[in-house]
């Protein structure tokens, strides 16, 4: 159920999940698809199986997305080496960008379409993960230990989809600048608005 203020004078309906198992089952070819386009973006056969393990091992059921329950739940997994792709293995992060981009501008792209910007804070005990301090976190409404990222998403009359994301250091007003300068330079979203403006 959807609040009121989200259902009355919005340019663009908010889409309704309806799932059937016709849906589910053809999830994987469908991953498979979308994993084939960034081929290109990784140096070995090892790692781009490692990046659809890692994609597949997302949308199981799950409670913990890390590693290592990813790694003993999807097919040939392996710990170890799921774990050297995340933190050593080399790809090309700004290639692998601007092909998701890509796709998303052919699946939704519109003249009438927006970048919208916005954060979110993570709760975060202990100092282990980078951008940690004590900070305002929206997410539980108040000062406490968390990381705060900026993420950008596109939307049209066709859709959204998750196009950016900056971890947030101590100026936010510098991530969104960063972030807006970043989706600029690659013009793929060909909104009415321009960058420069």
């Amino acid at each position: 159920m959807l609040p009121d203020i989200r259902q009355a004078d919005y340019l663009y309906d908010v889409p309704k999940l309806e799932i059937d198992r016709s849906d589910v089952s053809s999830l994987l070819p469908e991953l498979k698809g979308f994993h084939e386009n960034f081929a290109d973006c990784f140096l070995r056969r090892e790692l781009r199986d490692n990046f659809f393990r890692y994609m597949a091992g997302q949308f199981g059921q799950l409670e913990r997305k890390s590693i290592e329950p990813i790694a003993f739940a999807v097919e040939g997994g392996k710990v170890r080496a799921m774990q050297r792709f995340v933190s050593d293995a080399i790809w090309d992060d700004e290639k692998i960008m601007v092909k998701y981009r890509s796709l998303v501008n052919e699946d939704i792209g519109h003249s009438d379409g927006a970048i919208i910007f916005d954060e979110s804070g993570f709760v975060k005990k202990g100092d282990d993960s980078i951008g940690v301090a004590r900070q305002y976190c929206g997410t539980i409404g108040k000062v406490d230990s968390c990381q705060v990222g900026v993420f950008a998403a596109y939307t049209s009359a066709h859709g959204y989809a998750l196009i950016d994301k900056r971890l947030n250091g101590s100026a936010q007003f510098s991530v969104i600048i960063d972030l807006t300068s970043s989706l600029c330079r690659f013009d793929i979203f060909h909104t009415s608005q321009s960058c420069s403006g």
